[in-house]
């Protein structure tokens, strides 16, 4: 034992050939502090070196790193096993303390990652998460969870439903969904990050503060007018051979197919050659948004629009575009001039309503049906008439 300084503790090396009391190859050595009882250097076989400390607590003997050589100085990292000696004798184990103190650090980006790789969530709902996690709470993520406050939550909240993110006006619907994300991510990590003696991290949620002041939304109606149907549906036709490049056909072709089919925009613009039967005249979705795979019938608009449609070498998507991600994602240049072709501001979903409308209202189709041509189940609808709607699709592809 000896005084370390830092001249010791640069010459110390492990010794070559030493071997433990039993006769075996030791793997590490130590150097022991003769200032501080406990305190000492580690040398691997491989001349890593490392501060240690060694104590007692209720009785069970520790070993514990308190510094790397190169990082604190002897001085310092004596000053931490001192530290970590005095809390032993006190009956503190410091590894509990270090648990405890990681799980109160652990940052709303942590936990965001950690939610999108236990959650068996869609690449859809990634990404939503992400955007908020980036944007509407750009500054709490690299910040403790536990730092998130319910006068925080309150204020962020009316920032984002009176002003939006930029101060672009008003956006409730956008508070509404970003603060339920919140929610879940912080539930999530109240079950899965615990303190030492199992309690959990934080003793409440936060949002829980919002209970009565979430927003009240009304459901979107907007669709195209059924004056304005058959001068949106001419527009596109027409719009298809002046088409100025293949991103642009293809974004017309897109809007076309949501209005010929009721399809999801997600769903459409994702739409790969290999989901598409023209002889038999069906398309098929293979993870909704309800999670139940779909064969879905094509009128014959919707199978012409498809056979003309140029298949790109290389690329296995219906909609091709020379972006990122190989597929259309959002045609909005196309929805801008049909918005002015309608005569007020129209969303990909808006086909959507209005393939709904038509059918129902013009076509004198059985909304049962309708929905089911939309894939989407009405929450009257029970599990016989569920199968039913399942058997129903069967035979409209077959």
């Amino acid at each position: 034992m000896l005084k370390l300084t830092k001249r010791i503790v640069d010459d110390f090396k492990f010794p070559e050939g030493a071997i433990s009391a039993a006769g075996k190859p030791l793997a590490q050595a130590f150097l022991w502090d003769a200032e501080t009882r406990g305190f000492g250097v580690r040398v691997s076989r491989d001349g890593k070196r490392s501060f240690i400390v060694q104590g007692r607590v209720n009785g069970k003997e520790l070993r514990l790193t308190v510094g790397r050589l190169g990082v604190e100085t002897v001085d310092q990292a004596r000053d931490n096993a001192r530290e970590y000696l005095r809390g032993m004798r006190l009956g503190i184990d410091p590894r509990t303390v270090a648990k405890e103190r990681a799980a109160q650090t652990v940052s709303l980006r942590d936990v965001a990652n950690a939610y999108m790789r236990d959650r068996p969530l869609k690449d859809r709902s990634k990404r939503e998460i992400e955007r908020h996690v980036t944007t509407t709470f750009a500054a709490w993520q690299d910040k403790p969870v536990a730092s998130i406050t319910r006068e925080s939550v309150t204020k962020r909240f009316n920032e984002i439903r009176h002003h939006g993110l930029r101060g672009g006006g008003p956006a409730p619907a956008q508070a509404n969904q970003g603060f339920a994300i919140l929610r879940a991510m912080i539930n999530y990590a109240i079950r899965e990050y615990r303190k030492p003696d199992g309690s959990p991290m934080l003793p409440d949620n936060p949002t829980e503060v919002l209970h009565k002041k979430w927003v009240p939304l009304k459901p979107r109606r907007s669709r195209i007018p059924d004056a304005k149907v058959g001068a949106v549906w001419s527009f596109l036709q027409k719009s298809r051979a002046y088409a100025y490049n293949r991103d642009t056909l293809a974004g017309i072709d897109l809007v076309t197919f949501l209005l010929l089919t009721g399809a999801r925009i997600g769903e459409a613009s994702a739409l790969i050659w290999d989901r598409v039967n023209l002889e038999e005249g069906w398309w098929h979705i293979p993870d909704p948004k309800n999670s139940n795979p779909v064969w879905l019938p094509l009128s014959e608009q919707a199978r012409e629009l498809l056979s003309t449609r140029q298949r790109v070498a290389g690329s296995p998507f219906v909609f091709t575009s020379w972006g990122k991600c190989g597929h259309i994602t959002d045609p909005r240049d196309t929805m801008k001039k049909v918005s002015e072709v309608a005569g007020c501001h129209l969303t990909p979903h808006d086909m959507r309503r209005t393939f709904v409308t038509v059918g129902v209202a013009h076509c004198g189709i059985d909304l049962f049906k309708v929905e089911l041509l939309t894939n989407h189940v009405p929450k009257s609808v029970g599990v016989s008439e569920i199968l039913c709607v399942r058997r129903f699709a069967e035979l409209a592809v077959g």
